[in-house]
């Protein structure tokens, strides 16, 4: 059964950076797009980023386009999240996800198979 662990979170100043990391094992992971999403304290879970199972096929919700970069590295098995600029509204829990299909879609539950347990970002001044 496939496993998503996430890690690289922390605690920045606004301003600064961080890199996720969303490691699977045990199942497939290369034929999937993988998704990022992000849950902050008392609102839903919404989507952040995807990238297709080649990585050509991206995509990012508005508020972290052009602050966020996604990428994978399906020999490693492992999906990154480079997030730079970071603004306090950028604190959540960030899990990684995998995605139903091999292309990016809607950031909806039905279309993720698999979840990470998360890994917290703190934005603080």
């Amino acid at each position: 059964q496939l496993q998503l662990v996430e890690s690289g979170g922390g605690l920045v100043q606004p301003g600064g950076s961080l890199r996720l990391s969303c490691a699977a094992s045990g199942g497939t992971f290369g034929y999937h797009a993988i998704y990022w999403f992000r849950q902050a304290p008392g609102k839903e879970r919404e989507g952040v980023s995807c990238i297709s199972h080649s990585g050509k096929g991206i995509d990012y919700e508005d508020s972290v386009n052009g602050r966020f970069t996604i990428s994978r590295d399906n020999a490693e098995n492992t999906v990154f999240l480079q997030m730079n600029s970071l603004k306090f509204e950028d604190t959540a829990v960030y899990y990684c996800a995998r995605g139903r299909y091999s292309y990016c879609s809607n950031y909806i539950a039905d279309n993720i198979d698999s979840w990470g347990q998360g890994t917290q970002v703190t934005i603080s001044s």
